[in-house]
């Protein structure tokens, strides 16, 4: 099993010095990934479904990406995830580009549809257009990182006689991993991904899901190409050795772990370093990286 730990640009953990600790100690204790969470603003005030109060902080992800790039050495740095919608695939494709570049092949392009009605009316990006948009940017951006001569024709995005120099390091580029859990995002994953991420589900609603993608895998084609669907689960709560094998016998084969926050305030860093290095103890990490 893979371990790595979710939200390290958010809220109290979302501050320099901080963030430089928690990602040094994630790097250093075995961890296998890092990644954000992202909602480029947040609703003034909070309603449901907005996920956090409206001062929370929320660095963005590229750039978070990249100062973690240059604090660690083995982890892989996730974007977990990117409302690919909300983003314009041309100046995307670059930036993650060079984020994969930067980190020497560490990045993991996670990518969602967004589910906040109001945050696409202040970006103004229809939000009924969510789900196509998202579909064809990955396409986009998957023709900007791999073809010698980047062509698409889209409804949303065409593009012909460019060249977006450096590629990504890795071939034929970074994972592409899906995040949500509506019919057409389990469909979306098996039609073009290369792995699944779930949020907060504990071991009987990610049996649900993965029930859910195989159903999804009987409506769509899945791509030879693309290989096994690698399944991604951010717990609801930390775990232990009992629960990492709950999930890894349902086939998971990623906990990104979500940090020790709470409302009103957070744990300071010394207390979220120490999680950190008590979770990888109980959990055998340094034996496990390769």
């Amino acid at each position: 099993m893979k371990i790595g730990i979710f939200g390290f640009n958010i809220g109290p953990i979302a501050e320099p010095g901080v963030m430089m600790k928690v990602l040094r100690c994630a790097d250093r204790t075995g961890y296998e990934s890092v990644w954000t969470g992202e909602h480029v603003v947040l609703i003034d005030p909070q309603e449901p479904p907005s996920p956090a109060a409206p001062e929370t902080p929320m660095l963005d992800t590229v750039a978070a990406l990249a100062f973690a790039a240059a604090h660690t050495e083995h982890v892989k740095l996730g974007s977990g995830i990117i409302l690919l919608p909300q983003r314009n695939p041309v100046v995307l494709a670059k930036e993650l580009a060079g984020i994969d570049v930067l980190s020497k092949g560490r990045l993991i392009f996670g990518v969602g549809v967004g589910y906040v009605r109001r945050e696409f009316e202040a970006i103004g990006v229809p939000y009924e257009e969510r789900g196509p948009r998202t579909t064809e940017h990955i396409e986009a951006i998957r023709a900007l990182w791999t073809q010698d001569h980047p062509t698409f024709d889209g409804e949303f995005t065409s593009f012909h006689g460019i060249q977006s120099h450096p590629q990504p390091v890795q071939k034929p580029h970074p994972p592409i991993v899906i995040g949500g859990g509506s019919p057409a995002a389990f469909r979306r994953a098996v039609a073009q991904g290369d792995g699944w991420y779930g949020f907060a589900l504990d071991p009987e609603a990610t049996a649900t899901a993965l029930q859910s993608l195989k159903e999804a895998a009987e409506q769509v084609e899945r791509p030879a190409s693309l290989g096994p669907l690698e399944i991604s689960i951010t717990p609801p709560r930390p775990v232990d050795t009992a629960t990492v094998e709950q999930y890894e016998a349902l086939g998971v084969a990623r906990l990104p772990l979500l940090l020790p926050t709470r409302r009103g305030g957070a744990d300071g860093p010394d207390d979220v370093v120490a999680f950190l290095e008590r979770t990888a103890e109980e959990l055998n990490l340094r034996a496990i990286r390769t």
